[in-house]
């Protein structure tokens, strides 16, 4: 059923009188864009409802805003930020029965708020592949406990979705600290007293002398589950405060944190209740130091495992329904940079038209008379004639390939506009004959995946090499028209995608790719926000590990000369890899900065801006 803009601005209107009401905050600012939702201070964006306005996305949109205005409500950050723990599995579920108890205030006093909660963790669920589980090592032992808690608290049991998941884990919770689950409805009014019993459930499970997310050799387990907290983007916190992802874990979703809260957690307040999947990390994520040469003696490159490693094309990863509302998403946010971005495609555009159509002979014998040269043929009579012809100019086959980074630090507004600036850039380069394709790295799970799991199996070998799964993703191929993969490029978008970065290996990738290729002229444009991050690898190996099979891989690169390296940093200056490299301050600078550079390349008359060339801070 279509209902007009009107009834849409009616529903956001209801929806955000509703939050106001919940929060007790008449002045909360309450917007709504294509962005996922979150909290800030005294606003909340929430999703942009479709025209539509189907039942179900309704009830999940209701279900984000009730839990936003739930937990700013009845949540203290200030005392969950002192009570919990440091990190891994135990502050992973702390933090997810904190969820659920705010959560449970609110569904306990009203019908429709369990109705709107219930419906949004049923499609958070569904989006993560729960029902895809295989078995207890895969299940998230925080997102049980949350699920469990919520049956406690409310007497609501786990959504379909997630309940494989739930029975793998509940004869074992419910031995060890089933009675105490059976007790927190009695201090769910009472934050403090909550907390104290949760610590019990916590030192029950045996998970309270937990070393956090460092501590990763102590099991498999620990492992598995632990790191999701320390993984985050900068661009989720810091100028724009802490966000909340409307599509993260139960806790990331509703997450409300305030500045002196931050202040006193020192990295921030991971409201991570999803476990490996796809966590709302918050803080600064660790990068290593910047080095200058390598290290002699180092060891050499390699990986524990390439078994699990794949490459896949981008239709792959999600159904065609879930694919086409994420281009629908990405479509929404093409508006406001529209203008700017289309500005510089046309520019560019021109000037490859202008190599293409635009070239001429000068001082023939026939041909079109040369009037520019007229002059010489009046000061001296005896002087020939000036002919000129226009040629058709070979103009080189060229391809541009770029990689853009899928790690967890490029979520929100840069993994977007990296989105958008691959769809403009296809589309631009296509009317001129350039062939593009568009690539993505990231890794396959959390902390190692499957390669640790062998790693850990094999009785732990030193010096492993690299102990993650690569996911290496094809979002467009350069043979392939952009009207059949746009849709592919809005998987960027969705939640559960974004995880390490392993650059070395994608740029190898990406390289080999563009080798096999016919083009005379090859480009490989890298968009990346900061140095290669992998925990699992970096926690079992030298700190420079990654890095520097990053750095032997540009010299490569950069000294066979088949290909035309270009790095384009967010936030993080990526000079110190790249020969030609360009730093952007914010995403926003983004697709200008794309077409700048792709322009200057294109410029035949232009020099090769390097070190010491063209300013990189734009």
């Amino acid at each position: 059923m279509s209902h007009g803009d009107g009834q849409v601005d009616e529903f956001r209107r209801v929806t955000a009188a509703a939050m106001r009401a919940m929060t007790r905050q008449p002045e909360l600012d309450v917007a709504f864009s294509p962005e996922p939702a979150r909290a800030d201070g005294d606003a909340v964006t929430l999703p942009m409802p479709s025209h539509t306005l189907p039942r179900h996305e309704v009830d999940v949109l209701r279900g984000l805003a009730d839990g936003l205005a739930l937990k700013m409500r009845h949540h203290d950050p200030a005392l969950h930020a002192a009570s919990a723990p440091a990190g891994g599995e135990a502050r992973a579920i702390c933090d997810a029965l904190e969820q659920a108890r705010v959560e449970a205030i609110g569904a306990r006093r009203m019908a429709g708020v369990e109705a709107n909660l219930a419906a949004a963790i049923e499609e958070k669920c569904r989006l993560k592949g729960l029902t895809r589980i295989g078995d207890k090592s895969q299940a998230p032992v925080a997102d049980a406990m949350a699920l469990l808690a919520r049956e406690a608290l409310t007497g609501s049991p786990p959504p379909p979705a997630a309940k494989q998941l739930v029975d793998f884990w509940r004869a074992e919770i419910e031995s060890k600290v089933g009675s105490l689950l059976g007790r927190l409805g009695e201090r769910i009014e009472d934050q403090q007293d909550y907390m104290s019993l949760v610590a019990k459930m916590i030192d029950d499970l045996g998970l309270a002398q937990e070393g956090g997310p460092a501590d990763q050799d102590n099991d498999e387990d620990g492992v598995d589950e632990d790191g999701d907290e320390q993984e985050g983007g900068e661009d989720e916190q810091g100028a724009d405060g802490e966000m909340v992802d409307a599509m993260g874990s139960f806790d990331d979703e509703m997450q409300l944190e305030q500045p002196e809260a931050q202040a006193e957690q020192g990295e921030g307040d991971p409201e991570d209740g999803m476990g490996d999947e796809d966590p709302d990390m918050s803080g600064t994520p660790w990068r290593p130091p910047e080095h200058g040469a390598n290290d002699i003696g180092a060891p050499t490159y390699g990986a524990m495992t390439t078994e699990f490693d794949e490459v896949v094309v981008a239709e792959d990863l999600c159904d065609p329904d879930e694919l086409a509302r994420l281009r629908q998403q990405l479509d929404q946010q093409l508006g406001p940079l529209q203008g700017v971005i289309t500005r510089l495609a046309n520019k560019l555009q021109r000037r490859l038209l202008a190599q293409q159509l635009r070239s001429w002979d000068f001082d023939l014998e026939d041909g079109l008379l040369d009037t520019a040269r007229l002059v010489r043929v009046v000061t001296n009579p005896t002087h020939p004639l000036s002919f000129k012809q226009e040629t058709a100019s070979t103009f080189r086959d060229t391809v541009v390939t770029l990689l853009i980074d899928n790690s967890g630090s490029m979520r929100g507004r840069p993994i977007t506009v990296a989105a958008l600036s691959g769809d403009i850039l296809s589309r631009t380069l296509e009317r001129c004959g350039v062939k593009v394709e568009v690539l993505g790295f990231t890794t396959r799970a959390w902390k190692g995946g499957q390669s640790r799991e062998q790693w850990l199996a094999d009785g732990k070998p030193a010096n492993p090499g690299r102990l993650n799964d690569l996911r290496h993703i094809i979002y467009k191929s350069a043979d392939a028209p952009w009207r059949r993969a746009r849709k592919n490029l809005g998987l960027m978008l969705r939640e559960g995608l974004l995880k390490e970065n392993i650059d070395g290996e994608a740029l190898a990738w990406a390289y080999d790719r563009l080798q096999a290729r016919p083009e005379q002229r090859r480009i490989l444009m890298v968009i990346s926000d900061g140095a290669p991050v992998d925990d699992s690898t970096l926690s079992v190996n030298s700190g420079n590990y990654l890095e520097r099979h990053l750095r032997d891989m540009i010299a490569r690169i950069e000294n066979d000369g088949i290909v035309e390296l270009l790095a384009i940093g967010i936030g993080h200056d990526v000079s110190r890899y790249y020969d030609r490299a360009v730093t952007i301050v914010d995403a926003e600078q983004l697709g200008g900065t794309v077409m700048e550079q792709l322009s200057d390349l294109f410029d035949e008359g232009g020099g090769r801006p390097g070190r010491g060339g063209r300013p990189r801070r734009r």
